[in-house]
């Protein structure tokens, strides 16, 4: 279990840095703390498919007939409609979309923990050191860590069996 004061002292030690303990810190590393960790950690949940952030929502028409796309739906993955704005336009009744959600830290798995970690560090390096070298070397770490969290990610999953395909029918 994760918080975000760990994952920001996890990238804060990453640079060699001193770990904050509250957002409530009267220091450069606390500021941006609260004010990157958020974006930050919705931007990385929305560039992949992340098993542990992905969900099955049903919607419902609204009053005026629309089916809004909740606030805590970053990405849509999967939707039988036309999305327009915060808006999905069908004649369905109801609709199911697949899509990736905000998720607190609390329920980060460890592989996506250190890559939250990895991507705070990038984003602190030249505000607290000023040093290019450093963040070139913090953002190869990041690109390692977003790679290996893809694979394990995706290796996680049960395969589904291929029930009804026409070439393994015509096999048999």
């Amino acid at each position: 279990m994760f918080t975000k004061i760990d994952l920001c002292s996890m990238a804060l030690l990453k640079l060699g840095e001193k770990p904050i303990q509250s957002w409530r810190e009267d220091s450069a590393a606390a500021q941006l703390a609260r004010t990157l960790f958020d974006p930050v950690v919705e931007t990385l949940l929305a560039m992949f498919p992340w098993r542990f952030a992905t969900q099955s929502l049903t919607l419902q028409r609204n009053s005026d007939g629309d089916f809004l796309i909740p606030a805590n739906v970053l990405r849509i993955l999967k939707c039988e409609g036309q999305i327009n704005g915060n808006k999905i336009i069908t004649n369905s009744d109801a609709l199911e979309i697949s899509a990736i959600v905000k998720t607190e830290p609390e329920n980060f798995p460890g592989y996506f923990a250190t890559l939250v970690a990895a991507k705070l560090a990038v984003e602190f390096c030249i505000p607290i050191l000023g040093d290019v070298n450093i963040l070139r070397i913090m953002t190869s770490l990041y690109e390692s860590e977003y790679q290996s969290a893809k694979f394990v990610d995706s290796t996680l999953a049960r395969q589904s069996n291929i029930d009804d395909f026409s070439l393994i029918n015509s096999r048999f």
